[in-house]
């Protein structure tokens, strides 16, 4: 016998194992989860049988009963006909078939090999008549490799091919990791540089170190696979090739192509269930776009609805996409493969317990954040003041609303903190007459209030971002002990900073006030200076400020 002919059957393995590998590994994401429940299924019916083995190969499956489980059953068959196949006195042709009422055996001259009942029949599907003959067939076919494989010619032949098989595999091991450093070296020669070029053009927007290390642990990550590949072939193929070590060889050929055929057969029978849940994505992606465009063409005006406020659009289209998706995962849950496995329920319960105890303050936020919307207490771009924040609209999410205040702060905000407090929207009355700004000085009863009012709406009317109608106006607040209040008002145009625009108006008034000479009293009085606290036109610009061109 060659020894091509000997290790035919373990080749053909190797060649499966690396096309079934190809295929399964595009369902392995995918049904994870199912393969896990058809594989406890597969071990349940399994339970009843047991194989009966010899040298790495299977004959046939056994059933047991209470009394003589099948695993027993098969090993003492296995026993009788290793003693047969051991003693080479014994030819094949002296296996006959005694038939019985309700059984059939098999006999090698006057030793019992095996007795088949008609309940071994119902696995094959077979009359017993037939079965026995078969089983008597593959009996004669296992003694005759048994005493094949234990020949001094195959054994001879096979230990030639199995230090021709570690000599390749020197070789390619040599070959491989030359390859693998020429390739480093290439890569770091030619890609890392080119890594960083791309790196640069992209502004640091891509890191050029992380892409390069994402490179290189691809390098590695292959060289590892390709050497485990190596060393599964080689050992697969040599130890396949004694029959003391076939089943060795048979455990480690099951050990990889079993998870995989399993994984392979899992992603076939999922294959509705993802089909569906396909169908289903690309309706509700469909969906969501109507309901995008819908909204839109109501936020832009072209789209007009009755009460409804083209600022409840965008709002609105994300709760309605929210349940949309909702309700597309409640159909969609049970075909997700797996979903109806006790693992993936008890996931579910974890991750919803989790969401009861930690979702008090998510829900509360989300319900002030439809609330406020739906009020329209404010909207992204106004100035708006919470608490002690003033600031001006930079988004309002589901959650939290972001201010950006005068000193460039960003303040984030818990939608319930704002629902629950005094909220000022300074830009909501600009935006129709105007917001009214206001300041009080405080000037003695010496100076005319007529001419203190015209004052103070020259200052006004010299500030720019105050409108001009409504016209400002001024009102005398209080009479104090020593000075009359004066609060000049005027209305904002609504752009600009605030702040910047009180500071312009007290820019001003200290500008008109000085030159007619007229003393700000503001904040206290106690006597009148020999000198009056004014500043001259001539001395506005003293140094180091500079006159305006």
């Amino acid at each position: 016998m060659t020894p091509d002919a000997s290790r035919g059957p373990y080749r053909s393995r190797s060649l499966r194992v690396g096309l079934l590998t190809l295929a399964a590994v595009i369902g392995l994401l995918t049904s994870t989860l199912t393969v896990a429940q058809e594989n406890t299924a597969e071990s349940a019916s399994a339970q009843d049988t047991a194989p009966v083995v010899i040298d790495g190969q299977t004959l046939f499956l056994l059933r047991g009963v209470t009394a003589y489980p099948a695993a027993e059953r098969a090993a003492d068959v296995r026993s009788r006909v290793v003693k047969v196949a051991q003693d080479r006195s014994f030819d094949v042709a002296g296996l006959t078939i005694n038939e019985e009422d309700e059984r059939s055996a098999i006999y090698a001259g006057d030793t019992l090999l095996l007795r088949i009942f008609n309940v071994d029949a119902e696995i094959e599907e077979l009359e017993r008549t037939l079965l026995v003959q078969v089983y008597k067939q593959r009996i004669a076919e296992s003694i005759q490799e048994y005493r094949r494989a234990r020949s001094a010619s195959v054994l001879l032949a096979n230990a030639v091919y199995a230090l021709a098989v570690t000599g390749a595999l020197i070789l390619l091991l040599w070959g491989f990791r030359k390859l693998f450093r020429w390739l480093s070296d290439w890569s770091e020669r030619s890609v890392h540089k080119r890594v960083q070029d791309l790196a640069s053009k992209a502004h640091e927007l891509v890191q050029a170190e992380t892409i390069w290390g994402l490179i290189a642990g691809l390098l590695r990550l292959l060289r590892v696979v390709v050497y485990l590949v190596l060393a599964y072939f080689y050992l697969n193929t040599v130890l396949g090739l004694f029959p003391w070590t076939r089943p060795a060889a048979t455990v480690l050929f099951r050990l990889i192509l079993d998870p995989l055929e399993s994984l392979w057969l899992g992603f076939l029978a999922a294959l509705p269930d993802l089909a569906f849940l396909v169908v289903l994505w690309l309706v509700v992606r469909y969906i969501l776009k109507v309901i995008r465009a819908f909204f839109k063409g109501v936020e832009m005006g072209r789209i007009k609805l009755e009460k409804f406020e083209a600022d409840w659009a965008e709002p609105t289209y994300r709760i309605t996409r929210i349940l949309v998706i909702a309700f597309a995962l409640v159909v969609a849950y049970p075909y997700i493969p797996g979903s109806e496995s006790a693992a993936f329920k008890g996931v579910s319960v974890f991750l919803g317990v989790l969401f009861s105890l930690g979702s008090s303050s998510f829900i509360g936020n989300m319900i002030a954040g439809m609330a406020m919307t739906y009020r329209g207490t404010f909207k992204d771009g106004d100035l708006i003041k919470v608490g002690d924040v003033v600031g001006k609209v930079e988004g309002v999410k589901l959650m939290a609303t972001r201010l950006r205040t005068a000193k460039n702060e960003s303040v984030i905000l818990p939608n319930s903190t704002i629902l629950n407090t005094e909220v000022t929207n300074y830009s909501q009355q600009a935006g129709t007459d105007g917001l009214v700004i206001h300041s009080i000085v405080g000037i003695g009863y010496e100076t005319p209030w007529r001419q203190v009012e015209a004052m103070l709406l020259e200052a006004a009317k010299r500030t720019e971002g105050l409108k001009s109608a409504p016209p400002p106006f001024v009102l005398q607040r209080s009479l104090g002990d020593f000075a009359v209040q004066y609060e000049i008002n005027a209305y904002w145009a609504g752009e600009g900073s605030l702040l910047a625009l009180y500071s312009r108006l007290h820019g001003n008034i200290q500008d008109v006030f000085n030159e007619h000479s007229v003393q700000i009293m503001t904040p206290a009085y106690e006597c009148d200076p020999e000198v009056p606290k004014v500043v001259p036109p001539d001395k506005w610009y003293e140094a180091p400020a500079k006159k305006p061109a």
